[in-house]
């Protein structure tokens, strides 16, 4: 009989800033006072106590924040002496003439073994083709060429570069970032479903199950409000494309890590075991190669 699957728990998607290290300029808008302050592994340790289907936090994959080479270093470094991080999101500049030197660099530095994926703030770009860009698809094709995947920032309505980004690299793995950013507060989500279910047919393309209430109104948002982005994402990837990720301390503006695990563990319900496992673990393991827990 194969034995049934360790049953933990993988934030796949998560933050962490020292500002005494390293300035987070984007932190300075007003309306992010609150988790305007340094947020450490030990700060998420003690926050992340709620279980999802009996399950309790066991490893992260931390997330760059900010186009800084720099900040991806101290994140490696990081994960090098912390138990908790399994793996490393960072960023280099995929336009670089260069980036295939850094990459290099990064993968041979302290903690380069953790290095996973990169990601860039396709959301904050203007141009609409930006993920086709000549010297993008050479980044692309460096991170390629040394195993490594990409995460998909875009808001819902850039999903179609996504889509292209997907048809033109078959072979590079590609995980879309809190869901395409659905616009759940104002409740459109007809354009938002529609793009999806086309970047879902490219097989290797999965999706974190992150950032949802942050899209959602902050004060009010329920369960309920989740529930569409939730069953679109499940008939769109079942549930072996699909990861769990708190995007904390950014949830904190919404809720929190503990409210947001218990309204995944809602939304659970009446899916099989292996279903859950892959939710909660399995994808985020084959996806970022994280260590197989005891």
């Amino acid at each position: 009989m194969t034995p049934s699957p360790t049953p933990v728990l993988i934030d796949a998607h998560h933050h962490l800033w020292d500002l005494d290290q390293r300035p987070q300029s984007w932190l300075d808008d007003p309306a992010l006072a609150s988790i305007n302050r340094t947020f450490t592994p030990d700060d998420l340790r003690s926050t992340a106590t709620t279980p999802i289907a009996g399950r309790r936090l066991h490893s992260t994959v931390v997330v760059q924040c900010i186009p800084d080479v720099p900040e991806t270093e101290d994140l490696l470094a990081l994960a090098e002496r912390e138990p908790l991080i399994g793996a490393v999101v960072g960023w280099a500049d995929l336009t670089s003439p260069a980036i295939g030197e850094v990459l290099d660099r990064l993968l041979a530095g302290p903690g380069g073994g953790y290095l996973r994926s990169l990601r860039h703030l396709v959301q904050g770009e203007t141009d609409p083709n930006w993920l086709q860009r000549p010297d993008v698809e050479r980044g692309l094709a460096a991170l390629q060429d040394r195993g490594l995947s990409y995460d998909v920032l875009v808001y819902s309505h850039q999903l179609d570069q996504a889509t292209r980004l997907a048809e033109r690299f078959p072979d590079l793995p590609q995980v879309l970032d809190h869901a395409g950013k659905p616009s759940i507060a104002k409740g459109e989500l007809a354009d938002w479903e529609r793009q999806l279910k086309l970047l879902a047919a490219h097989p290797q393309v999965v999706c974190k199950v992150s950032g949802l209430i942050t899209e959602a109104d902050h004060g009010t948002w329920t369960t309920a409000d989740i529930r569409p982005v939730w069953d679109t994402l499940l008939a769109a990837f079942g549930p072996e494309r699909l990861m769990f990720g708190s995007d904390w301390p950014v949830a904190n503006l919404a809720g929190g890590w503990n409210r947001w695990a218990a309204t995944v563990d809602e939304l659970l319900t009446g899916l099989a075991e292996d279903e859950i496992h892959a939710i909660l673990a399995g994808t985020a393991t084959a996806f970022y190669r994280l260590s197989t827990p005891r």
